[in-house]
């Protein structure tokens, strides 16, 4: 599969280049949430059982989520989920992680040898603890981590800085750490999803775009700061000290600086959740319910960003760039256009390497 750029092709399996390996100074630990080592239903069991095993994920009761992933989900998911991933997969692996590992070459380059840099997944390979002992931490006198979620929530963000601490504490000598934060309001991330989506639209006419982010259940967003203010069904105000870390309202807090950038009147543009699982109540509005309300109101040619995801993987290029396809031809509307994700977009690259800079 080829790189967005075509700058520097990867296999999912390959090693890093040997200029990966020479000492710096300072750590860069780059994470992203992972995916399996291929498509075959074992490879996608064992991702799958060790990612909902995750009780920041699955936030409910140790007994019950054993039980619910064991009884239900593995047996009847895998095989749908293992499917889907051979729909995406690539001759060189895994989409997620090819495009990461284009990323991580074109910062390491930019930050220079002064800088040592390595890639982790939160699950599957490579793994957070193999990411860390590639760093040879002792050498280096300052780790800076920063997981690649631009909104924080307590299943992305909040559960890869927990593991990744957990290793670290094990070690005999900690160095300093730094952790980057969320960065759903960084000018720098926002023009690259602006640039991303200009260039995209100068070959594709669209008549709305549709801003998709990853869901979460309610429960999980109602345990933030927000929740004696926020009524999870109209649009979240702009982030205060109030909602801060709301991810609801994180996402809104982007769409609107996208929107902005993009000059695009209000009628142009929406947001919406994708990705629910099971019967509770996730956080809506809901992206395939929101297609159908689009064709209601007579939008035909339509545009899909994901800002939520930096890299494509099964979220957007399955569920996303197939399946809502599939559903807006279905119910009457001409196009459906996926935007690629910001992957190893240069001017992406340089906002990484300026998010690293700065701490």
């Amino acid at each position: 599969m080829s790189l967005s750029s075509g700058s520097y092709q990867v296999n999912s399996n390959e090693e890093l280049p040997k200029s990966y390996c020479e000492p710096g100074h300072t750590a860069v630990f780059l994470l992203n949430l992972g995916a399996p080592s291929s498509s075959n239903v074992y490879d996608v069991r064992k991702y799958l059982k060790q990612f909902l095993s995750d009780p920041r994920v699955i936030d409910i009761y140790p007994i019950a989520r054993w039980l619910l992933l064991r009884l239900i989900i593995l047996p009847f998911r895998t095989p749908k989920s293992a499917k889907a991933y051979e729909s995406i997969w690539g001759k060189n692996g895994s989409p997620l992680l090819i495009n990461s590992k284009s990323l991580l070459y074109k910062v390491s380059i930019q930050l220079g040898w002064t800088f040592k840099v390595a890639l982790g997944m939160r699950y599957g390979e490579p793994s957070i603890e193999q990411a860390l002992n590639s760093l040879d931490l002792f050498k280096c006198k300052k780790l800076i981590i920063l997981p690649l979620f631009p909104h924080y929530a307590s299943a992305s963000t909040g559960s890869a800085v927990e593991e990744s601490m957990a290793l670290l504490s094990k070690s005999t000598i900690i160095t300093e750490v730094s952790i980057c934060g969320d960065f759903l309001n960084h000018p720098g991330y926002i023009s690259s999803l602006s640039s991303k989506i200009e260039q995209y639209s100068k070959d594709h006419h669209f008549d709305y775009l549709l801003m998709s982010y990853h869901g979460l259940p309610e429960r999980q967003v109602l345990k933030s700061e927000s929740t004696n203010r926020c009524n999870l069904s109209s649009a979240c105000p702009k982030i205060n000290s109030d909602n801060r870390y709301c991810y609801r309202a994180q996402c809104y807090e982007t769409s609107r600086l996208l929107a902005e950038e993009l000059c695009l009147p209000e009628n142009k543009w929406g947001v919406s959740f994708q990705s629910r699982l099971g019967r509770i109540p996730w956080i809506k509005p809901y992206t395939d319910e929101e297609l159908k309300r689009l064709r209601k109101i007579g939008i035909k040619k339509l545009a899909i960003c994901c800002p939520s995801f930096v890299a494509d993987c099964l979220e957007t290029l399955e569920e996303i760039g197939i399946g809502a396809k599939e559903q807006w031809l279905e119910i009457g509307g001409d196009s459906l256009d996926l935007i690629p994700c910001l992957n190893d977009d240069d001017l992406w690259a340089t906002t990484v390497v300026n998010i690293i800079k700065n701490n």
